[in-house]
């Protein structure tokens, strides 16, 4: 069976080290490299793959919002995450929106041949370090309702938004990168504020960083 692999890190390095090790596989093909989500869901919408790998923290679209995307585009989609975190509030956030791996970058080496082929055969695979955090009723429901409930009910292109804002882009760059208006920016900027209740930047520069939306 022939696996198509699309690989998205901001790092290079990363992104070598693991086309390195999928090479021992002659099942598994890696057919495009990304360093953001945006990245990714325009590869997926021109060469689809059928695993996608993701840095959980990626600059312009994170690693958790480029799952939820990749799922809604197409519910056959399958994502494992690699990540540097291994507590229980990011993997959680990962497999609520879609995820069907989670890999921690420390041990991931030695992991993701078995992960692909785990998540292809439509089984989750986690990280022995984190299998801990299975537990009944948590994989069923599998959805979003934590992680909305924590972001304060942002809309997808509202994360994206305070992503942005976090990562230092102004308003008019953050239009131009996600090719809206200047007035629809401040409006998403104006929502955010009232649904989280922070109305300083520098307290949402600090929650999108403890929600791991970004990181410096």
């Amino acid at each position: 069976m022939s696996i198509n692999v699309i690989i998205a890190d901001d790092h290079a390095i990363v992104r070598e080290g693991v086309k390195a090790v999928l090479k021992v596989d002659r099942d598994i093909h890696v057919i495009g490299e990304a360093s953001n989500g945006k990245e990714v869901i325009r590869m997926a919408r021109e060469n689809p793959a059928a695993v996608y790998l993701l840095d959980i923290s990626m600059p312009l679209l994170n690693g958790i919002e480029t799952t939820l995307r990749l799922v809604r585009m197409n519910p056959k989609n399958k994502v494992i995450i690699l990540s540097m975190y291994d507590d229980r509030a990011s993997v959680a956030k990962a497999m609520e929106n879609g995820a069907m791996g989670y890999l921690v970058k420390e041990t991931a080496m030695d992991e993701v041949v078995n992960a692909i082929h785990e998540v292809c055969c439509h089984r989750f695979y986690l990280s022995s370090r984190i299998s801990k955090y299975i537990v009944d009723g948590f994989l069923g429901g599998r959805r979003r309702g934590k992680y909305t409930a924590i972001c304060g009910n942002l809309s997808s292109r509202e994360k994206e938004v305070l992503q942005l804002i976090a990562e230092g882009f102004s308003s008019k760059e953050i239009s131009v990168q996600m090719r809206i208006v200047l007035g629809t920016v401040q409006t998403h900027r104006k929502n955010i504020m009232r649904k989280l209740d922070i109305h300083k930047q520098a307290d949402l520069v600090r929650f999108a960083l403890k929600e791991k939306l970004t990181q410096l």
